[in-house]
């Protein structure tokens, strides 16, 4: 869900942000708010939250694979009802505490601890990648989901977040997908309707992959694989960041091969 980290520098592990629960370290499984070096990607998992979420308006919500919670909370602004589930238990622990509008259980995500047909909506950002059966995963939210339901779901672009690789970049991900693969994943569950959205830099960002050789992610894990200090410049930029920064566009507007996350939303029949 974050950067990649192979061994977690000093300067990055022990980071948290002001306020959370310092069991909640920075360690490239997971983003968390508030960290100056992690903004970027906080940023880009962020904005998929905030487009996608007046679908969930007035809805009954599953996010399945919560994480530190920032979503479930968004999310919860406008549901009728969000319930989160995560595997880790500090990751339940910190919810519990920290967003009292969220109900949330720690659960695997093979086996959701929800009723058949009792959610509108389950929302999956930045975690399917994580997953040792994805199939599975995809047929327990078909079950909790009711007709109609929406399985919402973002994952890196396996295209070009590991661009040649047979096995994943991020030492935290079994299985990347690109666009045809996760549109086949979702239909061989049961979904239908699926559809595709791309994520890509607008134009402030696309200045700063300029300013730093090309690519500021580029620029951003070299740095984490040195353990080097961050240049002043690339430090006040990744801080920077806004989700207003980064473009999502339909495949039939862009093609969804050159994004950096996809975006698919499908229906339970």
């Amino acid at each position: 869900m974050s950067a990649f980290v192979p061994d977690v520098p000093h300067h990055i592990s022990g980071a948290t942000s002001p306020g959370v629960d310092t069991a909640l370290t920075l360690t490239g499984e997971r983003t968390i708010p508030g960290v100056d070096i992690e903004n970027y990607w906080f940023r880009r998992h962020q904005v998929v939250y905030e487009r996608l979420a007046p679908r969930c308006a007035g809805r009954d919500v599953l996010e399945a694979g919560c994480g530190e919670g920032y979503g479930a909370d968004l999310i919860a602004a406008v549901a009728r009802r969000v319930v989160a589930v995560d595997y880790d238990e500090a990751a339940v622990a910190h919810v519990r505490s920290r967003y009292p509008g969220v109900h949330v259980l720690q659960a695997n995500l093979a086996e959701l601890p929800l009723d058949d047909a009792s959610v509108d909506v389950v929302v999956n950002f930045q975690v399917i990648e994580h997953l040792w059966d994805q199939g599975q995963f995809v047929r327990e939210c078909f079950r909790v989901l009711r007709p109609s339901g929406l399985l919402m779901v973002s994952t890196p672009n396996r295209i070009t977040f590991s661009p040649g690789r047979d096995t994943p970049i991020n030492p935290f991900h079994t299985r990347e997908l690109n666009a045809d693969e996760l549109t086949e994943l979702l239909l061989a569950g049961g979904f239908s309707d699926v559809s595709i959205s791309g994520l890509f830099h607008g134009p402030r960002l696309q200045d700063m992959d300029t300013r730093h050789g090309g690519s500021i992610i580029d620029a951003q894990i070299a740095r984490a694989v040195a353990d080097a200090p961050w240049p002043p410049g690339l430090a006040a930029d990744v801080a920077a960041v806004t989700t207003a920064d980064f473009d999502v566009a339909e495949a039939g507007d862009r093609d969804v091969d050159d994004s950096l996350d996809l975006i698919a939303i499908a229906v339970r029949p």
